[in-house]
């Protein structure tokens, strides 16, 4: 009896067993955006799956995909359209689960301003984030009325869209986020309107995706952390009030009318299949990209995503 109460006390007193890290850098800082992500963490549903995740909000937005490339991290949250250029461009990188399943992307307009539709916008100011795919986006937009990317003057506002558009530096800007941007103008004072892309001959597509280094990730956290992250985004579906509430508790920026606003526009468009893709969604984009011009050839979407539940 004395060796088995020893035995017992031996154990108690152990370290519980070590949590797989995995670290995730976001695309931006954090916003209801990355909802499923913060759930997971905030209900456990980590820890659950054996993972103690660290994630780390971005110094340079860009730089998240080229350090997971660089083996620097484990996943980063990124973009569909962005990724099939940086793949052209030899970054080795693939899609290994979705966050945000529908384009958020739109080309936004003053609701009670002159542009009725994206004709009127011939011989007009557009303003645009970052230059490549946008300019393909836009291009296809226009051309869907009449016009050519050429009759309308680009201006590089840098991230201050809605502003450039309230005060009149722009007629329109392109990359301004639906669930931000146009609760940001109505909150002002300055309701916005919105084309949404994929009804102007966009293909649709997956806005925020995580990626990975095919060369040296380790399919089995990732699956578990998709796991994780789907449980979350069951929670907020079934429990969007309450997850709301864990979401904002996490940090007093978060607790404004924008970002309550922003999480319910947000809801329906998380991934509920995080592992899950669509081949034909990608494979489109693909041919749409090179039919822009933006790239060359086309990539095999075997080269562009992958299933890492798959057995």
């Amino acid at each position: 009896m004395k060796k088995l109460i020893a035995s017992i006390a031996l154990l108690a007193a152990a370290p519980a067993w070590a949590e797989d890290k995995m670290t995730v850098l976001l695309d931006w800082f954090i916003n209801p955006d990355h909802g499923p992500i913060i759930v997971a963490q905030e209900q456990g549903y980590f820890a659950e799956q054996g993972l103690e995740v660290e994630i780390v909000p971005p110094a340079d937005p860009s730089a998240p995909p080229r350090l997971v490339a660089a083996g620097q991290a484990d996943l980063a949250v990124s973009y569909q359209p962005q990724l099939h250029l940086q793949i052209h461009e030899g970054l080795p990188l693939k899609r290994v689960g979705t966050l945000v399943a529908t384009p958020l992307n739109c080309l936004l307009v003053l609701k009670d301003g002159p542009i009725a539709t994206p004709a009127d916008l011939k011989g007009k100011k557009i303003g645009f984030s970052v230059a490549g795919v946008e300019e393909a986006v836009l291009g296809s937009v226009l051309g869907n009325h009449g016009v050519t990317v050429d009759e309308v003057e680009l201006i590089n506002v840098n991230f201050s869209l809605s502003p450039s558009l309230m005060t009149g530096q722009v007629d329109a800007v392109i990359g301004a986020y639906r669930n931000f941007e146009l609760n940001q103008m109505d909150i002002e004072g300055v309701p916005g309107r919105c084309f949404y892309i994929e009804e102007e001959g966009v293909p649709p597509y997956d806005e925020l995706i995580y990626v990975a280094n095919p060369d040296t990730m380790d399919t089995d956290k990732i699956a578990r952390f998709l796991a994780a992250t789907e449980r979350a985004t069951q929670f907020i579906v079934n429990n969007p009030e309450k997850s709301w509430e864990v979401f904002a508790a996490t940090s007093p920026v978060l607790q404004d009318e924008l970002n309550a606003r922003a999480w319910v526009d947000t809801l329906p468009r998380f991934a509920l299949r995080p592992a899950g893709f669509d081949a034909g969604r990608y494979a489109r984009f693909e041919s749409f990209l090179k039919d822009s011009g933006m790239i060359d050839s086309t990539n095999p979407v075997s080269a562009i995503t992958i299933d890492v539940t798959a057995k």
